[in-house]
């Protein structure tokens, strides 16, 4: 295991960290995005984005592009590379306001974690199709762990923090448990070749019926490459 040091709420960040991979010249394999935080208050990372757009979701369409390149070359015909991209449940309540995805008309933490989440998965969607209109070797998925006792509940109410350390044990997943559909994700023969699945327990689901719209997913990722800075290959393919 070789730490690489990475701040997905860094732009900066996250190109050092791809140079430094690169570097390396290693093959990559499975890339799995499940950095984010829940429920903070209102505030900006250091490229001005609003916090949960810009780390839970920004940061890992960044990264996933610059890494593409590598993926696609490392994934094979019999052993095709991996994306898996963690989400929520709660996207299935969000709202992709494409007029305000900084949140900055009226900021909710709830809304902006779950559009957040619900941008997550319409970028691993519209992923698949330009892998697979490329013809790459490479699939995506996203993954929603379920809820799962982690210190990601830290910025909700005392209320419910005090109902959380009483029911976790019943209600919660370990975190062990949480990341077993990731890792079923990441590793599982079944899931070889397979790409564009909302999975839940290790089982493939359906996702919310917004997250199917290909035109909200074709111009969430043009505008997206926007604010990263990145040119949109994606104009291309249909």
């Amino acid at each position: 295991v070789e730490f690489l040091y990475c701040d997905l709420a860094s732009m900066k960040s996250i190109r050092q960290f791809v140079q430094r991979f690169r570097a390396k010249n290693c093959p990559l394999h499975v890339l799995v995005n499940n950095a984010g935080v829940m429920l903070v208050p209102e505030r900006k990372t250091e490229d001005g984005f609003e916090e949960h757009f810009g780390l839970n979701y920004l940061g890992h369409f960044l990264l996933t592009n610059l890494l593409l390149d590598t993926l696609k070359q490392s994934g094979t015909h019999s052993h095709n590379a991996r994306i898996i991209t963690v989400s929520s449940a709660t996207h299935y309540v969000g709202k992709l306001h494409l007029n305000d995805l900084q949140s900055r008309c009226s900021y909710s933490p709830h809304g902006a974690y779950a559009q957040s989440k619900l941008a997550l998965v319409l970028f691993t969607y519209r992923l698949q199709h330009l892998l697979t209109a490329n013809g790459s070797h490479v699939t995506a998925n996203v993954v929603d762990p379920g809820v799962v006792n982690t210190e990601l509940y830290k910025h909700v109410f005392w209320v419910v923090k005090v109902a959380k350390w009483m029911t976790a044990w019943l209600f919660f997943k370990t975190p062990e448990e949480g990341a077993s559909t990731s890792i079923y994700a990441a590793v599982s023969p079944e899931m070889e070749g397979a790409g564009g699945c909302y999975l839940y327990n290790e089982e493939r689901t359906k996702s919310a019926d917004v997250s199917y719209d290909e035109e909200l997913q074709r111009r969430l990722w043009t505008e997206s490459c926007k604010m990263v800075g990145i040119s949109d290959e994606s104009s291309r393919v249909p």
